[in-house]
């Protein structure tokens, strides 16, 4: 038997959790919900002082970004969220599609869960 994948994007967790218990009834053989980040690493997990510690960069402190290159590190810097000169979201946070459903399902079922997370409003 073949297998299908899906990636689709949601607004918000609970539109991929409702996206996916309405694929409950299909062959499901993996699926996972994940939140989507334009840097790397999970964040910083203490507040550095910028005067007293030693820290790699901006996109560091501000982004919360794990960068393994200095160079992508400089340029996440020159982004506006790291600037603080963002209009974004609340607490700085990505205001699109940030949450990814990836379902892996046998192939017979794949039309009928793509018309169900379309109807769950995810961006395919």
């Amino acid at each position: 038997m073949a297998e299908r994948s899906i990636l689709a994007y949601f607004n918000s967790p609970d539109q991929a959790e409702d996206a996916l218990s309405k694929l409950k009834s299909l062959r499901i053989i993996e699926s996972s919900i994940d939140r989507i980040d334009g840097y790397p690493g999970d964040g910083i997990d203490h507040i550095d002082n910028p005067i007293t510690s030693d820290f790699p960069g901006l996109g560091y402190l501000t982004l919360g970004g794990d960068f393994s290159d200095r160079d992508a590190s400089i340029l996440a810097a020159a982004s506006v969220s790291a600037s603080g000169m963002s209009s974004g979201g609340t607490e700085n946070r990505v205001t699109g599609r940030d949450i990814l459903l990836t379902v892996v399902l046998q192939e017979e079922d794949y039309e009928q869960a793509m018309q169900a997370v379309r109807d769950a409003g995810a961006l395919l």
